[in-house]
């Protein structure tokens, strides 16, 4: 069983299921546009993938973007995909982290205002008590000076 980036078809082949012609895929290669493997003998194989791209490149060559164009898009393509994944590793081991601090500390802690203003901690699934039963501070009256 293979997958798109196993590098199968001979230049013939990827040519063909690209509709371009053998020496164009030449040219892509050493333009470094798309760049196959080399099996012994330093022959080209190209991957699913490959043939792909090279449809990619023929529609952005018929739009009028010129091979250095195609060439920097395919780098900054390849960039994006590249920080993508990145961005996925890092969210991973953030969340893998947060999990691990969650049960090291036992129950997360949350914090509330008091009645008089002050900060309260909650375990979490905490609620606050209601204002009839929160504790009040009373200050008594002064008596007035008539």
């Amino acid at each position: 069983m293979t997958d798109d980036v196993t590098p199968v078809f001979v230049i013939s082949v990827a040519a063909q299921l690209a509709d371009m012609h053998p020496q164009t895929l030449r040219q892509y290669d050493r333009l470094g546009i798309v760049r196959p493997q080399r099996q012994r003998g330093k022959q080209r194989r190209y991957s699913a993938r490959d043939v792909e791209l090279l449809r990619e490149v023929q529609r952005l060559s018929k739009d009028g973007v010129s091979l250095e164009g195609i060439k920097r898009i395919m780098e900054l393509e390849h960039q994006v995909q590249a920080l993508q994944s990145r961005v996925s590793e890092l969210t991973e081991e953030l969340e893998l982290e947060r999990s691990a601090r969650r049960r090291q500390s036992g129950l997360s802690r949350v914090f509330a205002a008091g009645s008089a203003g002050d900060v309260v901690t909650l375990a979490r699934g905490e609620r606050p008590r209601p204002r009839s039963q929160a504790l009040v501070v009373w200050e008594p009256r002064r008596p007035s000076g008539r």
